[in-house]
């Protein structure tokens, strides 16, 4: 089944929650990046989160970006969702590779680090876009989201998050949720909210059973009765072009620009979200520079 996201809420108004599964594209990331274990845990669990955030925008062009910096030895992690939930994301130090925990699963934790933030950007094509950003807890990314909503939006909130990663380093599950409660709920939905999710578990172990999101809602919340609202497919996704990498080289100036053709006469680019890599040779180049000195003329 291909990568999807599923938006429900409880039909007594008191609960409204958001699961995706996102083996394949966090197996694309790992591919991309060559990711060990630890670092595509980290990261995968970063993109399913900006996802289920990203599919919430309202507006074509809005995107929302999830940064974590947490002083650990994976360096910055970085997770872009467009408004349909299709992600791009990237880890500085994608090799890092540390000794299980005790309890035999990935350190995701001590990889992130707990000295740092969480920022939140939001952008929804105003002048400005919004940004929020709270202390880490733990750098286990699924507390420190639900302290982000805590702290920074007011909405309670329970997030799970989880990356199974197989003996060949593949990824076998990932996915997760986020619950929120709606204004006016009572301290028995709370309750309710609180004990389904004790009693259904690790979200790498409820997606190996099935890798439909629908089943993970329905099984955290299962002491609610439910209405599906949205379910839609989502992927990992990168917008990068030749275009946009040639309006890279151009922001150079016309001065680099020119030391580049005396020096190497020719430029290869790599998109730090994909793989995708353009090549510049000389005639590419020196059109370019002819391009940007015909600007400066005019001015």
């Amino acid at each position: 089944m291909s990568d999807q996201l599923v938006r429900a809420i409880s039909r007594d108004g008191a609960v409204k929650a958001v699961a995706v599964s996102t083996r394949g594209l966090t197996e694309r990331a790992r591919q991309i990046h060559k990711t060990l274990p630890v670092a595509t845990a980290a990261l995968g669990r970063t993109l399913a989160a900006a996802s289920m955030m990203g599919n919430a925008l309202k507006g074509d062009g809005a995107s929302v970006t999830l940064q974590i910096k947490g002083g650990g030895p994976l360096g910055t992690l970085l997770a872009v969702s467009d408004n349909e939930g299709n992600v791009r994301g990237t880890v500085d130090n994608p090799a890092v590779d540390l000794p299980l925990r005790p309890d035999g699963k990935l350190d995701v934790g001590a990889a992130v680090g707990s000295e740092g933030t969480l920022t939140v950007i939001r952008d929804l094509n105003m002048k400005e876009p919004y940004v929020g950003s709270v202390g880490l807890l733990g750098g286990e990314i699924a507390e420190d989201l639900a302290a982000y909503f805590v702290e920074s939006e007011q909405i309670p909130t329970a997030c799970g998050l989880g990356v199974l990663v197989d003996r060949d380093q593949s990824v076998l599950a990932a996915g997760g949720y986020l619950i929120q409660l709606l204004p006016g709920a009572s301290e028995d939905t709370i309750s309710k909210v609180e004990g389904g999710i004790l009693a259904a578990g690790s979200v790498t172990g409820l997606l190996r059973e099935s890798d439909d999101p629908e089943a993970l809602l329905y099984r955290v919340l299962s002491d609610f009765d439910l209405e599906i609202l949205e379910r839609s497919d989502v992927e990992y996704r990168c917008y990068c072009s030749r275009e946009r990498m040639e309006r890279a080289l151009l922001s150079i100036g016309r001065e680099e620009l020119r030391a580049l053709i005396d020096e190497k006469g020719e430029a290869e680019l790599t998109c730090r979200f994909c793989d995708n890599v353009q090549h510049f040779n000389r005639q590419d180049l020196e059109a370019m520079l002819a391009s940007l000195e015909k600007k400066e003329e005019k001015i």
